[in-house]
C-alpha cells in the first residue's frame, strides 16, 4: 500500500479510513493534499477487498476548508483563480468521492468549515462528535458556499436554514445539525469512530450494488418527477434482480439465517 504525507489511508475488515492528515493545520486543503487525496480514493476504488469507505480527519479538526496560506489560492495576483481550484481540484475530488463502488460514511470529529463542512454531505453517512461543529465561513471571504455547500444545504435543511447558515457563517454545533436532518447522527466523542465503524464493518458485509444504486436514485430523485423516479426504481430493480446479492438475500429470508452478501 502506498504511503502519503498529508492523508492516511488504513484498510481492515472490508473497510478503508482515509484520515486527513494535516493536524497542524486543521487538515485544511493544499494542492499536495488534493492530489494524494485523489490517490487514496483511486486506490481504494481499485481494491476489490474493500466494500465501505470512512473518511474522518486527525487531530482536533475534521477539516478547515481550503488552506489560505496554500500559494495556490494566495490573493493580490491578478492571475488568481479560485475557479480553477475549484474545477481542477475540488469538484473532481468531490465526483470521485461520490461515485466509489462502494457506501462512504464520514465521521466528523470536531471543527468542519468552509469546504470542509460541505465534503461531508457528499458521503451516504455522516456522524459527528457532539463537539463537533459546521462553520459556512464563505461569507466572511466575500465568497458564495462551495463544495456543493449550494446544492446540499437547501436539500437538506430548506432555503430559509440554508440561507442563514450562508450568509452570517455562525457555527452549527453537531446536536443541531442533526435536529437540522443535515447529518445523520451526532455521537459522545468518545464513541465517534466506534460507532462509525460499527457501521462501515456492517456496510461492508451488505449488498454493495444495491446501496450504490441506492444513492444513485435518491440523489436523482432530488431532479426528478414522481413518474420518472418510478421508472428509475424499475430499471434498478430489473438490474438488481439478476444480481447474485438478491438470490442470496431471498435464499437467506427462506432459509431463516443471515446472509453471506458477496457485494456483487
Amino acid at each position: 500500500m502506498a504511503t502519503y504525507e498529508t492523508v492516511r489511508l488504513d484498510v481492515a475488515d472490508g473497510v478503508a479510513t482515509l484520515t486527513l492528515n494535516r493536524p497542524e493545520r486543521l487538515n485544511s486543503f493544499t494542492v499536495a493534499m488534493h492530489g494524494e487525496l485523489r490517490a487514496a480514493l483511486d486506490a481504494v476504488d481499485a481494491d476489490p477487498a474493500v466494500r465501505c469507505l470512512v473518511l474522518t480527519g486527525a487531530g482536533r479538526g475534521f477539516c478547515a476548508g481550503q488552506d489560505l496560506a496554500d500559494r495556490a489560492v494566495a490573493p493580490g495576483s491578478d492571475a488568481l483563480d479560485l475557479g480553477a481550484s475549484i474545477e481542477h481540484y475540488y469538484k473532481p475530488m468531490l465526483l470521485r468521492l461520490r461515485r466509489l463502488r462502494m457506501p462512504t460514511v464520514c465521521a466528523v470529529n470536531g471543527v468542519a468549515a468552509g469546504a470542509g463542512a460541505n465534503i461531508p454531505f457528499a458521503c451516504d453517512l455522516v456522524f459527528a462528535a457532539k463537539s463537533a461543529s459546521f462553520i459556512q465561513s464563505f461569507s466572511k471571504l466575500g465568497l458564495v458556499p462551495d463544495c456543493g455547500g449550494t446544492w446540499w444545504l437547501p436539500r437538506l435543511v430548506g432555503p430559509a436554514r440554508a440561507m442563514g447558515l450562508t450568509l452570517l457563517g455562525d457555527k452549527l454545533p453537531a446536536a443541531q445539525a442533526e435536529e437540522w436532518g443535515l447529518i445523520w447522527r451526532a455521537v459522545e466523542d468518545d464513541e465517534l469512530m466506534p460507532t462509525a465503524l460499527a457501521a462501515a464493518r456492517q456496510l461492508a458485509t451488505g449488498p454493495t450494488r444495491g446501496y450504490v444504486r441506492t444513492r444513485a436514485a435518491v440523489e436523482a430523485s432530488m431532479q426528478l418527477s414522481f413518474e420518472a423516479s418510478l421508472d428509475l426504481e424499475r430499471d434498478y430493480q430489473r438490474e438488481l434482480g439478476r444480481s447474485a446479492d438478491y438470490r442470496e438475500g431471498v435464499t437467506a429470508f427462506m432459509e431463516k439465517r443471515a446472509p453471506r452478501f458477496s457485494g456483487s
